[in-house]
């Protein structure tokens, strides 16, 4: 049996510090055959982080548990608020795990926060099934929360048995905050008037999960029923869908796509907006993580670029070159590609599209427009802004995507470089 990586979030506080403390003496006592190790996230929100990095650190070496400690610049004008913001960049952190699960030590108080949180907010259905035990991502580990079943009472206990010491965050009693308002003033009336609310509304939380996978279920049939041959949706047939499914299957592409659930009212005007938009429409709408655009008659969602400089990339004989939010290969051949003797003549550059370039990728048919040849060869607007076009000196030598222009091509048996753009 090959071994598993675990990796525990610890951010000191006492449920982090118990779920470490009893997965490290559980894998050590039965001999199983998984590594562990931790991540803490230094926020460097409050005047205490250093400290509470230093505590993190002894804990893991007392428990021979290896520590990885990363440092992330909270923005505090994101617009999604400080703590929704350091949420965001913990889990960025988070992604990029190498182990093969990530443990988070949410438990079942929490679970029914967080369904209750999110009901106040309008969630639909997926919201109100709050947090899965486990969930696989589609890049970085599998996140699984192992305490999510417990009550924090029995966290509580555990960590008094054990003689545990805990960091106490200070803004986890600032009731100003919506969901410690929820956890020190609602849910202890709750539990007044409904006893067992919590546990309710966790026992709610999955039947609503259930709910949500079924939702799923039917975005990928809806899906397979209005998909084109080369794969995306099809606009005209998404328009045929009830309006009930159109937003489903939208909302499921929208989280497929890596991105956070839009919102009702987003979803609601890009149906309007579909329902209108002709066949070569460039119709965008946007969120902060992405946009959806209609281009020949099919859906595409697209991430946001990473902003770049306009000025020229100088290429120095590198193999491989960085390039609006993925590179540019530059790969040693022979026969194929640019005659690598007419880029050591002089000076080479990568830059973005000017307007007004002309290229010959084919010697049977002239020189064209850039703007035709894009055309011809389907490459949406959107991708067209950020396209590699490799210069030599002040000669157009190659354009991601359309190929090597022919005064540039190599022959048989001559050194050449084949230029790759990976868009990332």
């Amino acid at each position: 049996m090959s071994t598993k990586r675990l990796c525990i979030a610890l951010s000191g506080g006492r449920d982090s510090v118990v779920l470490l403390h009893a997965l490290s003496r559980l894998v050590s006592s039965a001999g199983l055959p998984i590594t562990l190790s931790a991540v803490h996230v230094h926020h460097g929100i409050s005047p205490n982080a250093d400290a509470w990095a230093g505590f993190c650190t002894e804990f893991c070496r007392s428990c021979e548990v290896p520590l990885e400690i990363v440092r992330v610049d909270v923005p505090r004008d994101s617009g999604e608020g400080l703590e929704g913001a350091a949420r965001r960049m913990r889990h960025a952190i988070f992604d990029k795990c190498t182990a093969d699960w990530l443990a988070l030590a949410h438990h079942r108080d929490d679970q029914a926060e967080t369904v209750l949180l999110n009901l106040l907010r309008g969630a639909g259905v997926a919201g109100a099934a709050g947090m899965l035990a486990e969930r696989p991502q589609t890049q970085g580990p599998i996140l699984v929360r192992p305490l999510l079943g417990v009550p924090r009472a029995v966290i509580e206990r555990y960590a008094t048995e054990q003689a545990l010491r805990w960091i106490d965050d200070e803004s986890n009693d600032d009731v100003h905050h919506r969901r410690n308002f929820l956890r020190h003033e609602v849910m202890p009336r709750l539990e007044e008037k409904f006893s067992g609310a919590q546990k309710a509304l966790a026992r709610a939380a999955s039947h609503f999960a259930e709910g949500a996978s079924l939702l799923d279920d039917l975005a990928a049939i809806d899906r397979a029923a209005v998909a084109t041959p080369v794969g995306r949706i099809g606009l005209v047939a998404f328009n045929a869908l009830m309006p009930a499914r159109a937003r489903n299957l939208l909302r499921f592409e929208w989280l497929a796509a890596g991105f956070r659930a839009p919102d009702t009212r987003w979803i609601d005007e890009a149906l309007r907006q579909l329902a209108t938009a002709s066949a070569q429409s460039e119709t965008c709408l946007s969120t902060s993580d992405g946009e959806l655009h209609v281009y020949r008659g099919e859906l595409h969602i697209v991430g946001h670029y990473p902003g770049v400089s306009d000025a020229p990339l100088r290429w120095a004989g590198e193999l491989e070159l960085p390039w609006a939010g993925g590179r540019v290969l530059l790969v040693p051949t022979t026969g194929s590609g640019i005659r690598r003797s007419l880029l050591d003549a002089g000076e080479v550059s990568v830059r973005f599209r000017r307007g007004g370039e002309r290229l010959q990728p084919e010697a049977r048919r002239p020189r064209r427009s850039l703007r035709k040849l894009l055309q011809e060869a389907a490459v949406p607007p959107w991708e067209r802004k950020r396209l590699p076009f490799l210069w030599c000196g002040e000669r157009l030598a190659w354009v991601g995507g359309l190929g090597v222009d022919t005064a540039f091509a190599c022959s048989p048996g001559e050194a050449g470089i084949v230029p790759v753009w990976e868009p990332g």
